[in-house]
């Protein structure tokens, strides 16, 4: 997206400065709140987040959808190093008392690649092969997003408020709470995009640090600078190639922020007076840009697979062992086994692997199998099809139900309708902002849009599901905080004005808040009766 040259805040509000807070206070208190009020808010609204998240975590005493996968490979990998075959029966002998973990040392073939199961294992490895142990690590990484969120919404928006309110809309959007609460690989990837998106933020500040003081000393300072090593950059790559590690769909991402980084680049050059900004970005920023992005996050991912690298058991560790050559993965247009590519110098290990991605490729271009809850990219925005990740009937006298009708238990997988359909409108007015008044935060949040969710309707023959955009859910209440700073009003508009805007600002909050409380009993397996939860049921397409 394009960046701007100017850097107004146009609508926005003001962050409030350290002197109105002192205004209210005196002594040390003061003093201390000046000195940490960036903080105390941000972390304020984490709290909450995370007594949400933690909260019964460990119920149900179930696999919810697809932790009949990912947990136990994450076991096989904190114990062999690679994932394992399991049983048909492995989930009841694992959530019997006594606990039988059937865990075999023949290799599964895994359709994705293993660092989210790896940061799963961690909290296995405290807390056991159950569903606390298999939860914990991806709720902390939930409730850690919230507080980053908060951060990065203060320096992209220039205001700590709406900072604030962009964390405490992610706090309380259902996909986001319900994924943070399962122990699935998305809300892993949605932590390390997050963080990379805050480190592309620090950086792009940090750069045009360098490029004021260069302008400050006149010459074509936006042609001839260097900005040198980039540690924010290089961070960005590493996050980004930890998600890449966790699911294929991080590719996508680092593409789009690597484009969003150049262009900021290229801006940040014009800014200072670049006679050609763009050929002065190509020859000094595009190839440190490539190699601090991609460069490292095809290191990280590499890493990644050391426990398949340092096993003999892994699946397909030893395929490579007396061939000469690679099978390339089939594509989509030619569905027939291509011929093999000799390549005698590549190491066995590093050809297994290649054929094991290559696996990976057809399975995950080619899954086209029907599924109840499949759902179209077109229709995610608005939480069309959510889906259901567990459910159980529940009679009446059992479980503490005392409705004739009997009762239900459910997770749904259900963004919190309010906040989707209000970021709707968001996204539009972002769309607005950055075309007609070039403004550069807009087309930040527009570019990790387009970066994670454009990229699926390529799949219109794949089956699908709406909770992967819980990835988006940081850039829509982004998007949300934006719009909401324009409802509150500019920098010295009329008290009247700031008063109706805060009220409007504030109902909308406190209206999605309401929203995810009447929906909370669904996010969260909650016995209730029948009547209730077809209450909850708005549309058909969500039974």
């Amino acid at each position: 997206m394009a960046d701007a040259t100017v850097t107004d805040t146009g609508s926005l509000p003001r962050a409030a400065g350290p002197a109105r807070v002192a205004r209210y206070l005196r002594g040390p208190t003061a003093r201390w709140v000046v000195r940490h009020s960036g903080w105390l808010g941000p972390v304020a609204v984490a709290l909450f987040a995370g007594i949400l998240r933690f909260w019964d975590l460990g119920h149900p005493n179930a696999f919810v959808f697809d932790e009949t996968y990912y947990p136990k490979d994450a076991w096989s990998l904190l114990h062999q190093g690679y994932e394992g075959v399991w049983p048909d029966n492995a989930n009841s002998h694992i959530l019997d008392v006594p606990q039988d973990i059937p865990l075999t040392a023949a290799p599964e073939f895994i359709a994705h690649p293993p660092l989210g199961k790896w940061v799963i294992s961690l909290g296995e490895a405290v807390f056991g092969l159950h569903p606390l142990g298999w939860r914990v690590m991806v709720a902390l990484l939930g409730t850690l997003s919230v507080l980053m969120l908060a951060r990065i919404g203060r320096r992209l928006l220039s205001s700590t408020l709406l900072g604030c309110t962009a964390a405490l809309l992610m706090a309380v959007d259902g996909l986001q709470f319900v994924m943070s609460r399962v122990g699935l690989l998305d809300g892993v990837v949605m932590f390390f995009v997050l963080a990379a998106f805050g480190c592309l933020l620090i950086d792009r500040d940090h750069t045009r640090n360098v490029l004021r003081a260069a302008r400050a000393e006149g010459g074509r300072a936006g042609d001839e600078v260097r900005l040198g090593v980039r540690p924010w950059r290089i961070a960005a790559g590493l996050l980004l190639g930890a998600a890449c590690a966790t699911k294929w769909n991080g590719l996508q991402i680092l593409a789009a922020f690597g484009l969003l980084t150049v262009v900021w680049d290229q801006s940040g050059r014009r800014w200072a007076g670049a006679a050609r900004p763009w050929r002065s970005m190509l020859r000094r920023d595009a190839l440190p840009a490539f190699l601090s992005m991609v460069g490292v996050a095809a290191l990280v991912y590499l890493a990644a697979w050391s426990g398949w690298f340092a096993t003999d058991g892994g699946y397909d560790r030893h395929w490579a062992d007396g061939r000469a050559g690679l099978s390339p993965p089939r594509t989509p247009v030619v569905d027939i086994p291509l011929p093999q590519v000799p390549m005698t110098w590549v190491p066995e290990a590093l050809r297994g692997w290649w054929h094991y991605h290559a696996q990976m490729y057809d399975f995950n271009t080619g899954l086209t199998s029907p599924h109840k809850y499949q759902s179209n990219p077109w229709s995610w925005l608005v939480q069309g099809r959510p889906v259901s990740m567990y459910w159980q009937q529940v009679p009446q006298g059992q479980q503490g139900c005392t409705a004739p009708g009997g009762c239900g238990s459910q997770i749904l997988a259900l963004g919190t309708p309010l906040l989707w359909w209000t970021a709707c409108f968001a996204l539009a007015y972002a769309l607005w902002r950055w075309f007609f008044r070039r403004d550069w935060r807009a087309g930040a949040i527009l570019a990790g849009v387009a970066g994670i969710y454009l990229p699926w309707f390529q799949y219109q023959q794949r089956t699908i599901f709406s909770f992967y955009m819980v990835v988006l859910v940081p850039f829509l209440c982004l998007a949300v905080a934006l719009m909401l700073g324009a409802v509150l009003g500019p920098p010295g508009c009329p008290p009247q004005r700031r008063r109706y805007g805060a009220a409007a600002a504030g109902a909308v909050v406190l209206a999605i808040v309401a929203c995810f409380a009447y929906f909370y009993p669904l996010y969260t397996a909650e016995v209730i009766p029948m009547t209730d939860w077809q209450s909850r049921m708005w549309f058909t397409s969500w039974i």
